[in-house]
C-alpha cells in the first residue's frame, strides 16, 4: 500500500495537504481502488476514511462518489459527484449522476442534465456510457423509441469493437426487445457477446481497437459507418473478418482479432443502464 501508487492527477491533488495527512489520504484511496471490484463495502469504508482529511480534494470526492454508486446509495453518489464536477468543472461523471438520478426515481431529472452538458467536449468512451444512460432514462419514462434514438450514435457500429463496444451493443439490444424487435435484439445481444470475447483475446492491443465482423448489418443506420467514429484512426490497419463462407473467411494475420460469430446464447442483459 502505497501513496505512489496514485495517479499523477490524484497525487498532485493531495500536494494541498500536509505530508502526514496526504499519505493517510493516499494510503485509503489506494485501498479503495484495490479492493473496489472484489469488496465494494470495504472501499467504501476506505473511501470514507479518506474523506475524513482530504474533504476538499477531488479525486476523494469522487472515490466516494463511485463506490456509493456501486452499492446503490445514489444520494450520497450524487452529492459527491456533483461536487467533484464542482470542484474540477469536468464532466466525465455525468453519465453516472444521470443513473443516480434513475435510482432516485428522477429520469426526467436525469435527461435534464445530460441535455445540460457540453456532449462534444466528452471523450467518446464517456459520451457513449452518456447515451446509454440516457436511454435507460427514456425506457424509465415508457418512451422506447426515444432509448432506440439516444442509442443511434456513430459508436454503434458492428464492425468495429471498442471497450465500450459490448455495453452499448447490449442496451441497443435491450431496447429493441422492448420494442419487439426480439430478432434484432437477438443479433445485437449476440454482438455485444462476440464483441466481449474478442476484447478479451485482445487484450494489450494499442487503443482497445479491434476490427471484427459480427452479423448482418441491414438493420444498421446509414449513418453508422466508421468514417464517422472519431477513435478510428487512419492509421490502424486491420482486416475486417467476412462472414463465414465468404471469400477471405478464413482466419488471418495483421492487428485484427481473429473472431465469428457463433451460435452461443447471448449472455442475460441488464434493464438499459450502462455499468458506468
Amino acid at each position: 500500500m502505497e501513496p505512489k501508487q496514485l495517479d499523477r492527477i490524484a497525487r498532485r491533488d493531495l500536494t494541498t495537504l500536509d505530508k502526514a495527512e496526504a499519505e493517510f489520504v493516499a494510503n485509503h484511496l489506494v485501498m479503495a481502488a484495490r479492493l473496489i471490484d472484489d469488496d465494494v463495502e470495504l472501499a467504501h469504508q476506505h473511501a470514507l476514511a479518506a474523506l475524513h482529511k482530504g474533504s476538499r480534494i477531488p479525486v476523494v470526492r469522487e472515490t466516494l462518489g463511485i463506490t456509493a454508486y456501486l452499492r446503490g446509495d445514489f444520494a450520497l453518489a450524487l452529492r459527491e459527484l456533483r461536487t467533484h464536477r464542482r470542484l474540477t468543472g469536468k464532466d466525465v461523471n455525468v453519465p453516472m449522476m444521470v443513473d443516480c438520478e434513475r435510482g432516485l426515481g428522477r429520469p426526467q431529472r436525469g435527461i435534464e442534465l445530460a441535455r445540460s452538458t457540453k456532449v462534444d467536449s466528452l471523450d467518446t468512451g464517456v459520451r457513449v456510457e452518456l447515451a446509454i444512460a440516457l436511454s435507460g432514462a427514456r425506457l424509465d419514462l415508457e418512451q422506447p423509441d426515444r432509448a432506440l434514438l439516444e442509442l443511434q450514435i456513430p459508436e454503434l457500429n458492428p464492425n468495429l469493437a471498442f471497450s465500450y463496444s459490448p455495453a452499448l451493443f447490449d442496451a441497443y439490444a435491450v431496447v429493441l426487445d422492448e420494442l419487439g424487435r426480439s430478432d434484432e435484439a437477438a443479433i445485437w445481444g449476440n454482438r455485444a457477446h462476440v464483441a466481449a470475447r474478442a476484447l478479451a483475446e485482445a487484450e494489450g492491443a494499442p487503443d482497445d481497437i479491434v476490427v471484427v465482423d459480427i452479423g448482418d448489418d441491414d438493420d444498421v443506420s446509414p449513418d453508422l459507418n466508421p468514417e464517422l467514429n472519431p477513435d478510428v484512426s487512419p492509421d490502424v490497419s486491420a482486416d475486417i473478418i467476412p462472414e463465414p463462407g465468404e471469400p477471405g473467411s478464413e482466419p488471418g494475420s495483421g492487428n485484427s482479432a481473429p473472431m465469428v460469430s457463433d451460435s452461443e446464447t447471448p449472455e442475460p442483459r441488464g434493464d438499459g443502464a450502462g455499468d458506468l
